[in-house]
């Protein structure tokens, strides 16, 4: 997208936004706490899931992607990911779940628009641990079903 774009001063308001800021704040917390970190990602599953109509379907596979990261995470079956990748994923998350953010999500169509916006600029700015989780869970399936 080019520099100076809707999405671009979205995003940058966003980050710079006290919901996200917050969220940031209370990323910590869930890190540590298995059990605030697994009822996280249920709650973000569900939202997502509620999400009707193909135009949600690339967001719903991203969260998906993040969600078995942390899943991964929380069960103790995949522990290589840096801190920092790991908070920010789950400020993301947090701030994806909160109905009241930058843009409110009961704005029909564009209540999502920072969401968006937020997990695309998280998938560019963790690109490198994302495929190298993916790598991991590419070869664990495959050892599994050998």
């Amino acid at each position: 997208m080019p520099s100076g774009s809707t999405t671009d001063n979205i995003l940058v308001r966003v980050l710079k936004s006290v919901f996200f800021k917050t969220a940031t704040g209370k990323a910590g917390r869930y890190a540590r706490n298995t059990g605030s970190l697994l009822q996280l990602l249920r709650d973000v599953l569900s939202k997502t899931n509620a999400l009707k109509g193909s135009g949600y379907e690339a967001l719903r596979e991203k969260v998906g992607v993040l969600t078995r990261l942390l899943k991964a995470y929380a069960t103790g079956d995949y522990r290589i990911v840096p801190w920092k990748t790991l908070t920010r994923i789950i400020a993301v998350l947090i701030y994806f779940l909160s109905p009241i953010d930058f843009i409110p999500d009961i704005l029909p169509v564009v209540g999502f628009t920072d969401d968006i916006a937020l997990i695309v600029w998280l998938f560019n700015a963790i690109g490198t641990d994302l495929n190298d989780f993916r790598e991991w869970e590419t070869k664990r399936n495959t050892i599994s079903i050998d």
